[in-house]
């Protein structure tokens, strides 16, 4: 017996071939009523979209490619769950890479995405990220594109990010009303935007509290664990530590914490720490770790609507959009008050 097609589904119900394909896609255009009706109806033939038909059709498949900096980084796995959940339910799959940090495998990964015709990538770019070249190749060819959290400003995609600045001016005024006055920041590299959000964040809210800036205390590095173990050393290297330090993630803050402890530094009595993303071990350590909330499962899901939303947007009337999600500090003990 041949294989039932959309054709002979479409002829059965009396309507286009193009409202069949729409509302098997869950299509916002078309009508609880049709929708439930083609449901029904292709279970009942056992319908089975020819993916290869549909792939050849458009030239992409239908498959998302997810480019992370770091697969095991709770952060960026929740997010991929919510890219998951949401592109599984629309008949997509995903096809995940991490970058592990470096510049030369970001531009492997997304040149091996686009090669095998993904439908569109979603991107948070490595810490190595400032030239931007197979980006925007990829866009160049008329491959979709959204990014989420590090982002490049200048390219024309829509984007999903936390107000940066707001956290971290919050993080660090909390610090100044909790009695700190020498605030130091752990800072990732130079060049990217998120950086430069948070450190600016950082740098209003020491102003606006009366507070001085010291140069000495702002030290970059990446954002592992490792990273943070490193700039503890540096810390330990000075003259004076800071009273507090604002770092740029949480496996950076538990890096310094874990320094720190090695050399008998207390946490916070002698240095308070503040960390950015709330992992799982931001709440394990003891005291527990004070730290930025970002929404990982929200951010998965709103990148990939809004790539969703591409797709069905005709190429002269697409508009990149950017979402900026809400963020929460989460206080905790290792920036009690101080004197408390």
């Amino acid at each position: 017996m041949a294989q039932f097609t959309l054709k002979d589904l479409a002829k059965e119900l009396s309507i286009s071939p193009s409202t069949v394909s729409r509302a098997l896609r869950n299509h916002p255009d078309i009508s609880k009523e049709t929708k439930r009706r083609v449901t029904e109806a292709a279970k009942a033939h056992n319908y089975q979209p020819n993916q290869l038909a549909q792939s050849l059709q458009k030239k992409r498949s239908n498959t998302i490619g997810v480019i992370v900096p770091e697969i095991r980084h709770h952060f960026f796995s929740m997010v991929i769950s919510g890219i998951e959940e949401v592109a599984y339910d629309h008949g997509y799959t995903i096809m995940v890479c991490q970058s592990n940090e470096k510049l030369a495998r970001e531009i492997i990964n997304t040149q091996a995405l686009v090669a095998n015709r993904v439908a569109g990538l979603i991107i948070a770019i490595s810490s190595e990220t400032t030239n931007y070249d197979h980006l925007s190749t990829a866009l160049a060819q008329g491959v979709p594109v959204v990014q989420f959290d590090r982002v490049v400003e200048e390219l024309p995609t829509s984007k999903v990010v936390v107000d940066d600045y707001s956290a971290a001016y919050g993080a660090t005024e909390h610090l100044a009303k909790a009695g700190y006055k020498r605030i130091g920041h752990m800072a990732g590299q130079e060049g990217i935007a998120l950086n430069k959000h948070r450190y600016d964040g950082y740098r209003d809210a020491l102003r606006d509290n009366d507070l001085v800036f010291e140069e000495k205390f702002h030290i970059h590095g990446g954002y592992t664990e490792d990273e943070g173990r490193n700039g503890a050393l540096k810390y330990l290297a000075l003259d004076e530590l800071p009273e507090a330090i604002l770092a740029i993630n949480d496996p950076v803050a538990v890096g310094l914490f874990i320094e720190f402890k090695k050399a008998g530094i207390r946490i916070p009595d002698d240095v308070a720490l503040v960390g950015f993303s709330d992992t799982p071990a931001a709440a394990l350590i003891e005291p527990a770790l004070t730290t930025v909330y970002q929404p990982g499962l929200e951010m998965g899901r709103t990148a990939v609507t809004l790539l969703l939303k591409q797709f069905d947007a005709e190429d002269d009337t697409f508009k990149p959009e950017t979402v900026t999600l809400k963020t929460e500090l989460l206080v905790r003990g290792s920036s009690k008050a101080r004197g408390q």
